[in-house]
């Protein structure tokens, strides 16, 4: 099977370098290219298998771009930005992005955040979540069909909101969801502000779901931003 493409789209000639060279070290497939515009025809082209992207690109801001591929492809986006208020990795993820990394960015944290999202790709196409009867992860078991909920074989009583909450989270395994994106698919858009109910009820599941809460191994929380269920 061939390995994936991973199209890199920075315009600093020094970072876009630093990550080509780890890539190719690793044996990655990658094209890169300097701007926005060459991003929207390289992804038309090549069919990449995952973006990384900057946002503070020459021609076309990068939360644009997002927008534009969401519009034809579910393809990872991973975010590679100096732009590190919440507000700038909150918007970036509510466009389409699937992850966002802060420069300057450590090598091994490029890599690892890359080996997330691919296996996050590989679940997603072996085996959609949102597809199948039952999900599975690790201990817990969710049967869509039944409405059920199991951790280590025992079934737990979920209140319907938690239920739609890990339903939400299990359907976007990997992937980090923001606090207004989460509350406006659960209680719609006039509640989407409403992050301190989403609060209260995110650790009542995690009371029934997690094994020791404080140290949580299926719902991880990106503060100020929202969460993301792990894949285990």
């Amino acid at each position: 099977m061939n390995k994936p493409l991973i199209l890199v789209v920075e315009d600093d000639a020094a970072v876009r370098n630093l990550i080509t060279t780890t890539l190719e070290t690793h044996e990655y497939r990658f094209c890169a290219v300097p701007t926005g515009e060459d991003a929207v025809m390289a992804a038309v082209s090549h069919n990449p298998d995952v973006m990384l992207l900057d946002l503070g690109l020459p021609d076309i801001d990068g939360i644009e771009i997002i927008k534009k591929i969401r519009t034809w492809s579910n393809m990872p986006i991973i975010v590679i930005s100096a732009r590190s208020e919440d507000t700038d990795k909150i918007d970036a993820l509510d466009a389409g992005a699937d992850d966002y990394l802060t420069k300057p960015f450590s090598v091994e944290e490029l890599l690892a955040r890359l080996r997330v999202t691919l296996r996050r790709l590989n679940y997603m196409q072996s085996s959609s979540a949102a597809n199948k009867a039952v999900f599975e992860n690790g201990e817990l078991k969710i049967d869509y069909a039944a409405g059920c909920v199991y951790v280590s074989g025992k079934e737990l009583h979920l209140t319907p909101i938690e239920y739609k909450l890990l339903c939400l989270l299990a359907q976007n395994v990997g992937k980090v969801l923001t606090h207004t994106f989460i509350t406006r698919k659960i209680w719609g858009s006039e509640w989407e502000n409403d992050v301190a109910s989403l609060r209260v009820f995110m650790a009542t599941l995690r009371k029934k779901i997690e094994k020791d809460p404080s140290v949580p191994q299926y719902i991880q929380t990106h503060i100020g931003v929202g969460y993301r269920m792990l894949k285990l």
